[in-house]
């Protein structure tokens, strides 16, 4: 047989949201290795489950422990020819000091949905944050 491998990548993530006032806010990182604005997110380690890994990517981009409360979604997309599924998770922020981030992420910006939607750069993750918000916060 040929070489073994897992013909699709692996990875998972997090909406992490706090409240400010009466507002609700998603972290967003932007990593500055590919200049861009995103959900937390990263590959499943072997052996690691999806939530599993969920949860260590928020807190390894974002400094923050979340705790799961629902299934957000998937997204695909090819990455270098192979196909890739990311699985989301909502999470509540649980404590309120972040922890020391892994250096991938240059920066961490708590934003309203709104907010989010104009900055992310994958229309996926937008299109995924919308999805958790109620029309009638939408104001449609």
């Amino acid at each position: 047989m040929g070489k073994k491998h897992n013909p699709v990548i692996q990875a998972a993530g997090g909406i992490l949201w706090k409240k400010e006032n009466e507002t609700k806010k998603i972290a967003i990182v932007h990593r500055h290795k590919h200049k861009d604005w995103s959900l937390p997110k990263g590959k499943v380690d072997p052996g690691e489950s999806w939530k599993t890994a969920a949860r260590r990517e928020v807190l390894e981009e974002t400094g923050y422990v979340g705790k799961i409360t629902k299934y957000a979604g998937s997204i695909s997309y090819l990455l270098d020819g192979k196909p890739k599924i990311v699985l989301f998770w909502h999470m509540k922020v649980k404590g309120e000091e972040p922890e020391k981030m892994n250096g991938e992420v240059d920066q961490v910006r708590w934003v309203t949905v709104q907010e989010a939607a104009d900055l992310l750069d994958y229309p996926d993750e937008i299109q995924l944050i919308q999805n958790a918000v109620p029309k009638r916060e939408k104001g449609t």
